[in-house]
């Protein structure tokens, strides 16, 4: 069954929706390549955690998987702010391609970026590239995640982490599972994940980390974000505050 499409506009902010009034990503007209919604920026916050923002900037993420492209907010700030990565996007349904390039500024396809249909749980279970960063934020039109919120496709993830690899997943339209689905990912990574307070909007970001561990002093943190907002205009420093407030960095660091 086709994905149905509807596309709004509010405020300079263009909207996608799939047959509902669920927003399944936006982009600012006159902004394309910012990160509107909040918690596709928090999605990015792997730019905190691992070394890509120093004066060594330009080694991570080296390859990237992105699981549901939506209105390609991910896609166009990664493509156009990091240019060491090399994107690969898997998408289930043609139509939310086809409307991403009509509508939403979808980069064109090159020796750095490419696409495939298909199922994304499918895709990572068959494949065997590594990735420093993957990045999961798939639903259908009643805001449900299916097969890519289970334990075998979160444990599939880790195996195609690369020693520096993250795993970025949108627990958005979760709210009766979001519990189990944070047990399910400590599950999959070996209690090596976290997830963060809540955005506005109700959605909730959830890291797994695999290979080297991870220890970012809250100083550090600020800093980092810091360099990212300068760099970028990438703002992650309301939810590096978040973190602290809701009790997220025991001993005043992030350890994963």
């Amino acid at each position: 069954m086709s994905t149905p499409i509807d596309i709004s506009e509010e405020a300079g902010v263009r909207y996608l929706h799939f047959g509902s009034e669920w927003v399944q990503g936006a982009m600012r007209i006159r902004k394309p390549n910012a990160l509107e919604l909040a918690y596709t920026r928090e999605m990015m916050a792997g730019l905190l955690l691992r070394d890509g923002l120093a004066e060594d900037a330009g080694e991570w993420p080296r390859r990237v998987l992105l699981i549901g492209l939506g209105a390609a907010s991910l896609t166009r700030f990664i493509h156009h702010h990091l240019p060491q990565s090399r994107i690969q996007v898997v998408e289930i349904a043609p139509s939310v391609v086809a409307a991403a390039r009509q509508f939403f500024r979808l980069p064109q396809e090159d020796a750095r970026f490419s696409i495939h249909i298909g199922d994304g749980a499918q895709y990572v279970m068959e494949k065997d590239t590594r990735y420093d960063y993957i990045l999961v934020d798939g639903f259908d039109r009643n805001a449900r995640a299916g097969v890519l919120d289970t334990l075998p496709f979160y444990q599939a993830v880790r195996t195609r982490l690369s020693d520096q690899g993250l795993m970025s997943v949108n627990l958005f339209g979760r709210s009766r599972g979001y519990k189990a689905s944070v047990d399910r990912i400590l599950t999959a990574f070996d209690d090596r994940a976290i997830a963060f307070p809540s955005c506005d909007s109700g959605n909730v970001v959830a890291f797994g980390a695999a290979g080297d561990s991870l220890n970012r002093p809250l100083a550090e943190l600020r800093e980092r974000a810091s360099m990212l907002k300068a760099a970028t205009g990438l703002d992650l420093l309301p939810t590096v505050t978040r973190l602290e407030q809701a009790g997220s960095l025991p001993g005043g660091t992030l350890v994963l």
